[in-house]
Protein backbone atom coordinates (compact mmCIF):
# COMPACT_ATOMS: atom_id res chain seq x y z
CA UNK A 1 0.00 0.00 0.00
CA UNK A 2 3.09 2.49 1.12
CA UNK A 3 4.45 1.33 -2.33
CA UNK A 4 1.74 2.16 -4.22
CA UNK A 5 0.79 5.69 -2.93
CA UNK A 6 4.56 6.11 -3.35
CA UNK A 7 4.01 5.34 -7.05
CA UNK A 8 1.22 7.99 -7.14
CA UNK A 9 2.72 10.61 -5.55
CA UNK A 10 6.16 10.49 -7.82
CA UNK A 11 3.91 10.09 -11.11
CA UNK A 12 2.00 13.93 -9.68
CA UNK A 13 5.22 15.13 -8.65
CA UNK A 14 6.78 14.15 -12.43
CA UNK A 15 3.38 15.95 -14.20
CA UNK A 16 4.22 18.93 -12.22
CA UNK A 17 7.28 19.18 -13.07
CA UNK A 18 6.70 18.68 -16.94
CA UNK A 19 3.88 21.51 -16.59
CA UNK A 20 6.47 23.99 -14.50
CA UNK A 21 9.32 23.27 -17.04
CA UNK A 22 6.95 23.99 -20.19
CA UNK A 23 5.57 27.42 -18.39
CA UNK A 24 2.63 26.21 -16.89
CA UNK A 25 1.52 25.59 -13.58
CA UNK A 26 -0.60 22.69 -11.87
CA UNK A 27 -3.02 25.23 -10.83
CA UNK A 28 -3.44 26.92 -14.09
CA UNK A 29 -3.79 23.63 -16.21
CA UNK A 30 -6.85 22.98 -13.64
CA UNK A 31 -8.35 26.30 -13.90
CA UNK A 32 -9.18 26.87 -17.94
CA UNK A 33 -12.69 25.54 -18.15
CA UNK A 34 -13.16 26.28 -21.93
CA UNK A 35 -10.29 26.77 -24.61
CA UNK A 36 -11.01 29.44 -27.37
CA UNK A 37 -8.67 28.28 -29.99
CA UNK A 38 -6.95 29.76 -32.71
CA UNK A 39 -8.85 32.21 -33.50
CA UNK A 40 -8.91 36.12 -34.73
CA UNK A 41 -9.48 38.43 -31.56
CA UNK A 42 -10.45 41.37 -31.78
CA UNK A 43 -10.79 43.55 -28.76
CA UNK A 44 -10.38 46.83 -29.50
CA UNK A 45 -10.16 48.36 -25.44
CA UNK A 46 -7.07 46.14 -25.19
CA UNK A 47 -5.84 46.82 -28.75
CA UNK A 48 -5.49 42.91 -29.80
CA UNK A 49 -6.59 42.31 -33.00
CA UNK A 50 -4.88 39.28 -33.95
CA UNK A 51 -4.72 35.39 -33.76
CA UNK A 52 -4.69 34.49 -30.52
CA UNK A 53 -6.76 31.98 -28.14
CA UNK A 54 -8.85 33.21 -24.87
CA UNK A 55 -9.52 31.09 -21.85
CA UNK A 56 -12.29 30.74 -19.67
CA UNK A 57 -12.57 29.78 -15.80
CA UNK A 58 -15.22 30.56 -13.71
CA UNK A 59 -17.22 32.25 -15.94
CA UNK A 60 -14.48 35.20 -16.60
CA UNK A 61 -11.81 35.90 -18.49
CA UNK A 62 -9.06 33.75 -17.73
CA UNK A 63 -6.19 34.20 -20.35
CA UNK A 64 -5.80 35.92 -23.86
CA UNK A 65 -2.89 35.10 -25.35
CA UNK A 66 -0.75 33.00 -28.53
CA UNK A 67 -0.42 29.27 -28.42
CA UNK A 68 -2.40 28.53 -24.42
CA UNK A 69 -1.52 24.61 -24.36
CA UNK A 70 -4.99 22.73 -24.87
CA UNK A 71 -3.73 20.19 -21.79
CA UNK A 72 -4.57 23.47 -19.73
CA UNK A 73 -8.29 23.30 -20.62
CA UNK A 74 -10.65 20.59 -19.62
CA UNK A 75 -12.84 21.77 -23.16
CA UNK A 76 -10.90 23.32 -26.31
CA UNK A 77 -13.41 25.25 -29.24
CA UNK A 78 -11.67 25.15 -32.13
CA UNK A 79 -12.39 28.43 -33.94
CA UNK A 80 -9.84 28.74 -36.30
CA UNK A 81 -11.09 30.87 -39.47
CA UNK A 82 -13.69 32.79 -36.75
CA UNK A 83 -13.41 36.05 -34.94
CA UNK A 84 -13.08 35.95 -31.16
CA UNK A 85 -14.83 39.39 -29.66
CA UNK A 86 -16.02 40.54 -26.60
CA UNK A 87 -20.03 40.15 -26.11
CA UNK A 88 -21.57 42.47 -28.42
CA UNK A 89 -23.51 45.58 -26.71
CA UNK A 90 -27.17 47.18 -28.22
CA UNK A 91 -27.63 50.27 -26.58
CA UNK A 92 -30.67 50.90 -28.50
CA UNK A 93 -33.63 48.36 -28.18
CA UNK A 94 -37.21 47.92 -26.67
CA UNK A 95 -38.03 45.31 -24.47
CA UNK A 96 -40.24 45.66 -22.16
CA UNK A 97 -42.47 42.84 -23.62
CA UNK A 98 -46.06 42.55 -22.46
CA UNK A 99 -49.87 42.54 -22.52
CA UNK A 100 -51.10 46.21 -21.39
CA UNK A 101 -54.07 46.55 -23.68
CA UNK A 102 -53.33 49.93 -25.45
CA UNK A 103 -49.68 50.33 -24.80
CA UNK A 104 -47.49 51.15 -27.90
CA UNK A 105 -44.14 49.72 -26.21
CA UNK A 106 -44.27 50.22 -22.36
CA UNK A 107 -45.29 46.91 -21.63
CA UNK A 108 -46.97 46.43 -25.07
CA UNK A 109 -46.78 43.73 -27.90
CA UNK A 110 -43.85 46.33 -30.42
CA UNK A 111 -41.52 45.47 -27.38
CA UNK A 112 -39.50 41.82 -27.65
CA UNK A 113 -38.14 39.24 -25.65
CA UNK A 114 -34.42 39.81 -25.21
CA UNK A 115 -33.17 36.39 -25.07
CA UNK A 116 -35.09 35.60 -28.55
CA UNK A 117 -33.00 38.09 -30.01
CA UNK A 118 -29.70 38.82 -28.51
CA UNK A 119 -27.51 35.63 -28.12
CA UNK A 120 -28.37 34.77 -31.64
CA UNK A 121 -26.97 37.90 -33.27
CA UNK A 122 -23.58 37.54 -30.24
CA UNK A 123 -25.37 40.17 -28.17
CA UNK A 124 -25.10 39.71 -24.75
CA UNK A 125 -25.70 43.23 -23.70
CA UNK A 126 -28.97 45.04 -24.66
CA UNK A 127 -29.77 48.74 -23.29
CA UNK A 128 -33.36 49.24 -23.23
CA UNK A 129 -34.04 53.22 -24.92
CA UNK A 130 -36.70 54.56 -22.61
CA UNK A 131 -39.92 52.32 -22.44
CA UNK A 132 -40.45 52.55 -18.82
CA UNK A 133 -40.63 55.54 -17.06
CA UNK A 134 -40.32 55.84 -13.22
CA UNK A 135 -43.85 54.99 -12.87
CA UNK A 136 -43.40 51.39 -14.64
CA UNK A 137 -39.64 50.76 -14.50
CA UNK A 138 -40.64 47.90 -11.39
CA UNK A 139 -42.76 46.45 -13.45
CA UNK A 140 -40.45 46.34 -16.47
CA UNK A 141 -37.85 44.72 -14.11
CA UNK A 142 -39.83 42.25 -12.14
CA UNK A 143 -41.37 41.08 -15.78
CA UNK A 144 -38.20 41.09 -18.04
CA UNK A 145 -35.08 42.09 -16.64
CA UNK A 146 -35.03 39.75 -14.10
CA UNK A 147 -36.21 36.53 -15.73
CA UNK A 148 -33.95 37.22 -18.72
CA UNK A 149 -30.32 35.59 -19.94
CA UNK A 150 -29.26 38.36 -21.71
CA UNK A 151 -28.00 41.29 -19.83
CA UNK A 152 -30.62 44.18 -19.73
CA UNK A 153 -29.85 47.63 -18.62
CA UNK A 154 -32.25 50.70 -19.20
CA UNK A 155 -32.50 54.40 -20.01
CA UNK A 156 -35.41 55.83 -17.89
CA UNK A 157 -37.92 57.24 -19.91
CA UNK A 158 -38.33 61.32 -19.07
CA UNK A 159 -42.15 60.59 -19.01
CA UNK A 160 -43.56 59.01 -15.88
CA UNK A 161 -45.07 56.05 -18.19
CA UNK A 162 -42.59 55.49 -20.57
CA UNK A 163 -43.25 54.71 -24.26
CA UNK A 164 -46.94 54.00 -23.42
CA UNK A 165 -48.27 55.92 -26.68
CA UNK A 166 -47.51 58.77 -28.83
CA UNK A 167 -50.76 61.08 -26.40
CA UNK A 168 -49.20 60.18 -22.93
CA UNK A 169 -45.59 61.24 -24.51
CA UNK A 170 -46.43 64.90 -25.03
CA UNK A 171 -47.62 65.61 -20.84
CA UNK A 172 -45.39 68.02 -19.71
CA UNK A 173 -46.83 67.35 -16.08
CA UNK A 174 -45.42 63.57 -16.32
CA UNK A 175 -41.93 64.75 -17.04
CA UNK A 176 -40.53 64.75 -13.42
CA UNK A 177 -36.61 65.38 -13.56
CA UNK A 178 -36.51 64.57 -9.82
CA UNK A 179 -38.72 61.37 -9.68
CA UNK A 180 -36.85 59.66 -12.77
CA UNK A 181 -33.08 61.07 -10.89
CA UNK A 182 -34.34 59.11 -7.62
CA UNK A 183 -35.09 56.25 -9.29
CA UNK A 184 -31.91 55.75 -10.99
CA UNK A 185 -29.25 57.05 -8.25
CA UNK A 186 -31.26 55.76 -5.31
CA UNK A 187 -33.25 52.64 -6.26
CA UNK A 188 -31.60 51.13 -9.63
CA UNK A 189 -28.17 52.27 -10.18
CA UNK A 190 -26.91 49.32 -11.34
CA UNK A 191 -29.42 48.91 -14.26
CA UNK A 192 -30.28 51.86 -15.08
CA UNK A 193 -27.76 53.61 -17.42
CA UNK A 194 -29.24 57.01 -18.76
CA UNK A 195 -32.77 58.73 -19.39
CA UNK A 196 -34.60 58.75 -22.95
CA UNK A 197 -36.65 61.86 -24.21
CA UNK A 198 -38.40 60.86 -27.25
CA UNK A 199 -41.39 61.61 -29.91
CA UNK A 200 -42.30 65.00 -28.53
CA UNK A 201 -44.23 66.92 -30.80
CA UNK A 202 -43.58 70.50 -29.41
CA UNK A 203 -40.10 72.26 -29.02
CA UNK A 204 -36.97 71.81 -26.20
CA UNK A 205 -39.00 71.01 -23.37
CA UNK A 206 -38.89 67.47 -23.10
CA UNK A 207 -34.84 67.44 -23.81
CA UNK A 208 -33.97 70.23 -20.98
CA UNK A 209 -36.50 68.22 -18.68
CA UNK A 210 -34.22 64.70 -19.58
CA UNK A 211 -31.02 66.94 -19.29
CA UNK A 212 -32.28 68.18 -15.98
CA UNK A 213 -32.65 65.15 -14.92
CA UNK A 214 -29.12 63.69 -16.74
CA UNK A 215 -27.44 66.40 -13.79
CA UNK A 216 -28.92 65.11 -10.96
CA UNK A 217 -28.47 61.46 -11.63
CA UNK A 218 -24.87 62.13 -13.19
CA UNK A 219 -25.67 59.78 -16.52
CA UNK A 220 -26.04 60.61 -20.28
CA UNK A 221 -29.59 61.45 -22.33
CA UNK A 222 -30.38 59.84 -25.30
CA UNK A 223 -32.40 61.71 -27.54
CA UNK A 224 -34.94 60.94 -30.84
CA UNK A 225 -35.40 64.07 -31.78
CA UNK A 226 -37.96 63.52 -34.83
CA UNK A 227 -42.10 64.27 -35.29
CA UNK A 228 -41.65 67.87 -35.04
CA UNK A 229 -43.26 69.80 -37.73
CA UNK A 230 -41.46 72.20 -38.83
CA UNK A 231 -38.17 70.31 -37.80
CA UNK A 232 -36.74 71.63 -34.75
CA UNK A 233 -32.53 72.84 -35.37
CA UNK A 234 -30.39 69.69 -34.71
CA UNK A 235 -27.71 72.16 -34.71
CA UNK A 236 -29.18 74.02 -31.65
CA UNK A 237 -29.61 70.52 -30.15
CA UNK A 238 -26.09 70.00 -30.11
CA UNK A 239 -24.47 73.08 -29.23
CA UNK A 240 -27.02 74.30 -26.85
CA UNK A 241 -29.13 72.12 -25.25
CA UNK A 242 -27.48 68.73 -24.85
CA UNK A 243 -24.25 68.18 -23.03
CA UNK A 244 -20.72 66.37 -24.00
CA UNK A 245 -21.47 62.75 -23.52
CA UNK A 246 -25.49 62.67 -24.25
CA UNK A 247 -26.26 60.69 -27.23
CA UNK A 248 -28.24 61.46 -30.72
CA UNK A 249 -30.44 58.55 -32.04
CA UNK A 250 -30.92 57.67 -35.26
CA UNK A 251 -28.34 59.66 -37.08
CA UNK A 252 -28.91 58.18 -40.52
CA UNK A 253 -33.20 58.93 -40.58
CA UNK A 254 -34.21 60.55 -43.89
CA UNK A 255 -37.35 62.15 -42.81
CA UNK A 256 -37.28 66.02 -43.95
CA UNK A 257 -40.47 67.38 -43.15
CA UNK A 258 -40.48 65.65 -39.07
CA UNK A 259 -36.92 65.63 -38.89
CA UNK A 260 -33.48 67.33 -40.11
CA UNK A 261 -31.12 65.56 -41.24
CA UNK A 262 -26.77 65.55 -40.84
CA UNK A 263 -26.13 65.34 -44.73
CA UNK A 264 -28.03 67.88 -46.73
CA UNK A 265 -29.74 67.21 -50.02
CA UNK A 266 -26.45 67.49 -52.12
CA UNK A 267 -25.01 64.76 -50.00
CA UNK A 268 -22.59 67.07 -47.57
CA UNK A 269 -22.36 66.55 -43.78
CA UNK A 270 -23.38 69.64 -42.07
CA UNK A 271 -20.41 71.06 -40.94
CA UNK A 272 -21.90 71.87 -37.62
CA UNK A 273 -22.22 68.37 -37.43
CA UNK A 274 -18.39 67.49 -37.06
CA UNK A 275 -18.35 70.55 -34.58
CA UNK A 276 -20.89 68.83 -32.21
CA UNK A 277 -18.79 65.27 -32.28
CA UNK A 278 -15.66 67.21 -31.19
CA UNK A 279 -17.74 68.75 -28.79
CA UNK A 280 -18.54 65.31 -27.59
CA UNK A 281 -22.16 64.86 -28.62
CA UNK A 282 -22.79 60.60 -28.99
CA UNK A 283 -23.97 59.62 -32.33
CA UNK A 284 -26.15 56.43 -32.30
CA UNK A 285 -27.47 53.88 -35.31
CA UNK A 286 -30.53 53.35 -33.88
CA UNK A 287 -31.74 51.67 -37.01
CA UNK A 288 -35.08 50.85 -36.24
CA UNK A 289 -38.18 50.41 -38.83
CA UNK A 290 -37.74 53.70 -39.97
CA UNK A 291 -35.21 55.68 -39.07
CA UNK A 292 -31.86 54.55 -41.24
CA UNK A 293 -31.43 55.44 -44.94
CA UNK A 294 -28.85 54.60 -47.40
CA UNK A 295 -28.89 58.47 -48.51
CA UNK A 296 -27.58 59.32 -45.24
CA UNK A 297 -25.42 56.91 -44.25
CA UNK A 298 -23.65 56.26 -47.11
CA UNK A 299 -22.15 59.95 -48.06
CA UNK A 300 -21.88 60.39 -44.26
CA UNK A 301 -19.35 57.42 -44.06
CA UNK A 302 -17.67 58.46 -46.91
CA UNK A 303 -17.09 62.05 -45.91
CA UNK A 304 -15.80 60.32 -42.02
CA UNK A 305 -18.57 61.02 -40.63
CA UNK A 306 -19.36 57.55 -38.54
CA UNK A 307 -21.34 56.36 -36.19
CA UNK A 308 -20.24 56.21 -32.62
CA UNK A 309 -22.12 53.37 -31.42
CA UNK A 310 -23.89 50.51 -33.72
CA UNK A 311 -26.95 49.63 -32.36
CA UNK A 312 -30.34 47.67 -33.62
CA UNK A 313 -33.49 49.99 -32.33
CA UNK A 314 -35.16 46.27 -32.13
CA UNK A 315 -38.77 45.72 -31.52
CA UNK A 316 -41.82 44.08 -33.25
CA UNK A 317 -42.01 46.57 -36.50
CA UNK A 318 -38.11 46.99 -37.20
CA UNK A 319 -36.50 43.12 -36.52
CA UNK A 320 -38.49 41.63 -39.61
CA UNK A 321 -37.60 44.83 -42.30
CA UNK A 322 -34.25 46.05 -43.56
CA UNK A 323 -33.08 46.00 -40.03
CA UNK A 324 -33.44 42.10 -38.31
CA UNK A 325 -30.71 42.06 -35.83
CA UNK A 326 -27.37 43.59 -34.62
CA UNK A 327 -24.96 41.26 -36.94
CA UNK A 328 -26.84 42.40 -40.01
CA UNK A 329 -26.70 46.20 -38.94
CA UNK A 330 -22.73 45.38 -38.30
CA UNK A 331 -22.34 44.13 -41.61
CA UNK A 332 -24.50 47.28 -43.42
CA UNK A 333 -21.04 49.59 -41.94
CA UNK A 334 -18.80 46.88 -42.68
CA UNK A 335 -19.87 47.16 -46.97
CA UNK A 336 -20.05 50.66 -46.77
CA UNK A 337 -16.41 51.74 -45.65
CA UNK A 338 -15.79 50.99 -42.10
CA UNK A 339 -13.48 48.20 -41.05
CA UNK A 340 -14.14 45.24 -38.89
CA UNK A 341 -11.84 46.91 -35.84
CA UNK A 342 -14.09 49.91 -36.61
CA UNK A 343 -17.63 47.91 -36.35
CA UNK A 344 -16.13 45.74 -33.34
CA UNK A 345 -15.52 49.04 -31.48
CA UNK A 346 -18.33 50.52 -31.95
CA UNK A 347 -20.39 47.62 -30.90
CA UNK A 348 -18.23 46.47 -27.68
CA UNK A 349 -16.50 49.35 -25.68
CA UNK A 350 -18.01 52.50 -27.42
CA UNK A 351 -21.66 51.63 -25.77
CA UNK A 352 -20.27 50.36 -22.70
CA UNK A 353 -18.30 53.73 -22.30
CA UNK A 354 -21.01 55.84 -23.24
CA UNK A 355 -23.35 54.40 -20.61
CA UNK A 356 -20.33 54.44 -17.90
CA UNK A 357 -19.91 50.34 -17.46
CA UNK A 358 -16.35 50.01 -18.18
CA UNK A 359 -16.48 46.53 -17.00
CA UNK A 360 -18.15 45.88 -20.14
CA UNK A 361 -17.49 45.38 -24.16
CA UNK A 362 -13.86 43.89 -23.27
CA UNK A 363 -12.02 40.67 -22.87
CA UNK A 364 -9.81 41.95 -20.42
CA UNK A 365 -8.69 39.26 -17.80
CA UNK A 366 -11.10 38.64 -14.89
CA UNK A 367 -13.82 40.51 -16.80
CA UNK A 368 -16.99 38.54 -16.92
CA UNK A 369 -16.67 36.02 -20.12
CA UNK A 370 -19.48 37.97 -22.33
CA UNK A 371 -17.84 36.64 -25.29
CA UNK A 372 -19.27 36.32 -29.42
CA UNK A 373 -17.89 33.96 -31.63
CA UNK A 374 -18.53 35.18 -35.59
CA UNK A 375 -18.00 34.13 -39.26
CA UNK A 376 -17.08 36.51 -41.89
CA UNK A 377 -18.93 35.12 -44.93
CA UNK A 378 -17.94 35.79 -48.25
CA UNK A 379 -20.21 36.56 -51.17
CA UNK A 380 -23.16 38.68 -52.63
CA UNK A 381 -25.47 39.78 -50.26
CA UNK A 382 -28.39 42.48 -50.14
CA UNK A 383 -28.83 44.45 -47.44
CA UNK A 384 -32.02 47.00 -46.94
CA UNK A 385 -32.42 50.13 -45.16
CA UNK A 386 -36.20 51.03 -43.81
CA UNK A 387 -37.24 52.09 -47.62
CA UNK A 388 -36.48 48.71 -48.71
CA UNK A 389 -33.81 50.08 -50.63
CA UNK A 390 -30.79 47.55 -51.28
CA UNK A 391 -26.99 48.09 -51.20
CA UNK A 392 -25.08 45.46 -52.42
CA UNK A 393 -22.22 43.79 -50.19
CA UNK A 394 -19.41 40.93 -50.34
CA UNK A 395 -19.25 40.32 -46.36
CA UNK A 396 -21.65 39.62 -43.81
CA UNK A 397 -21.34 38.71 -40.27
CA UNK A 398 -22.68 35.61 -38.53
CA UNK A 399 -22.74 34.56 -35.08
CA UNK A 400 -21.25 30.98 -34.38
CA UNK A 401 -21.12 31.06 -30.90
CA UNK A 402 -22.32 32.96 -28.23
CA UNK A 403 -21.18 32.63 -24.26
CA UNK A 404 -22.73 34.77 -21.77
CA UNK A 405 -20.49 34.61 -18.53
CA UNK A 406 -18.58 31.87 -19.40
CA UNK A 407 -21.45 29.64 -20.41
CA UNK A 408 -22.09 28.71 -23.98
CA UNK A 409 -25.69 30.23 -25.00
CA UNK A 410 -26.14 29.95 -28.97
CA UNK A 411 -23.69 27.05 -31.17
CA UNK A 412 -25.47 28.11 -34.67
CA UNK A 413 -23.09 24.82 -36.05
CA UNK A 414 -23.02 22.93 -32.92
CA UNK A 415 -18.67 23.66 -32.72
CA UNK A 416 -18.71 23.84 -29.01
CA UNK A 417 -20.20 20.47 -29.02
CA UNK A 418 -18.74 16.63 -29.59
CA UNK A 419 -19.52 14.89 -32.89
CA UNK A 420 -22.59 12.79 -32.50
CA UNK A 421 -21.12 8.83 -32.51
CA UNK A 422 -23.23 5.71 -33.18
CA UNK A 423 -20.90 3.39 -31.11
CA UNK A 424 -20.97 5.74 -28.13
CA UNK A 425 -23.25 5.08 -25.16
CA UNK A 426 -22.86 8.33 -23.87
CA UNK A 427 -23.88 10.33 -26.89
Amino acid sequence: MALNNYKKLSRAFFAAALLTISGISLAEAQEIDLLLKGGHVIDPKNNINGIMDVGVTAGKVFKVAANIPVNTARRTVDVTGLYVTPGIIDMHTHVFEGNEPGSYIADGHTSVNPDAFSFRSGVTTMVDAGSSGWRNFRKFKEQTIDRSQTRVLALLNIVGTGMYGRFEEQDVTDMNPEMTANMIKRLYPKILVGIKAAHYWGGFTQVDKAVEAGKLAEVPVMVDFGEHNPPNPIKSLFLEHLRPGDIFTHTYSYGPTARETVVDEDGKVKPFIFDAKKRGIIFDVGHGGGAFSWRQAVPAVKQDFKPDVISTDLHAESMNGGMKDMANVMSKFLNIGMTLQEVIQRSTVSPANVIKRPELGNLSVGAEADIAVFSLQKGNFGFLDVRRTRVNGTQKLQAELTLRAGRVVWDLNGIGSPVYDPASKTN
